[in-house]
């Protein structure tokens, strides 16, 4: 959390607490790259600021402002996401998960991280790279399917801050994009949890050895 504080990713989405702008966030994320979403999302912040404004959007008109994020199977999904919210919630978002568990088009995920970012509510955030910073820490093999392992789940939860959740949940999914990384190396010497890394250890063993020889 510490490293965090000083390698945090300053998004548009991450400067506020508003749970409607966090999920809408959050739906545009899915499966689409951050620096496409960053120019969509402030748009559409800045066309629909809040539910009431959003739920008097049609379907077609919505199908036109998430066109260029190829979110075209989802639109019905989120429409009808929130014409719900506007009319079950009172324009308000739902605090409770099971709650926005039902809504169409809000996963396990979805709902995870707008409680968190939202909330401050100690979520745990499933997804490859959570999983994947927690296979290599505690030596685990990481496979397509961990992220529905039920002792992956056990270690993630386990090790969110009961206090501070938001601050780190962004620290854990910066850590994932800026050093723990899937397609290229990952850099383990600039690691701030490298010492009890068993991944990062057996990978720079042979260096550190070397080192100390010289």
């Amino acid at each position: 959390m510490k490293w965090g504080k000083y390698n945090f990713r300053s998004f548009p989405w991450r400067l506020t607490h508003d749970p409607y702008q966090m999920l809408v966030a959050e739906i545009m994320l899915h499966r689409t790259q951050v620096n496409q979403v960053i120019p969509v999302y402030k748009e559409f912040i800045a066309k629909y600021p809040d539910i009431s404004s959003l739920a008097k959007v049609s379907q077609q008109r919505l199908q036109i402002n998430l066109s260029s994020l190829g979110l075209h199977w989802r639109v019905g999904l989120i429409y009808e996401m929130v014409q719900q919210i506007a009319e079950r919630f009172d324009m308000q978002i739902p605090q409770e998960k099971a709650v926005l568990l039902s809504m169409p088009g809000v996963s396990e995920y979805i709902a995870g991280a707008v409680r968190c970012f939202a909330w401050n509510l100690p979520e745990p955030l499933i997804d490859t790279n959570t999983v994947r910073i927690t296979g290599r820490l505690f030596g685990l093999e990481i496979k397509d399917s961990s992220r529905r392992n039920a002792k992956f789940r056990k270690l993630i939860v386990a090790m969110i801050d009961p206090v501070r959740p938001r601050d780190y949940n962004y620290a854990l999914l910066d850590l994932a994009h800026l050093v723990c990384l899937k397609k290229q190396e990952p850099l383990c010497q600039e690691c701030p949890v490298f010492s009890f890394c068993c991944f990062g250890q057996d990978r720079m063993k042979p260096i550190l050895k070397n080192s100390g020889e010289r």
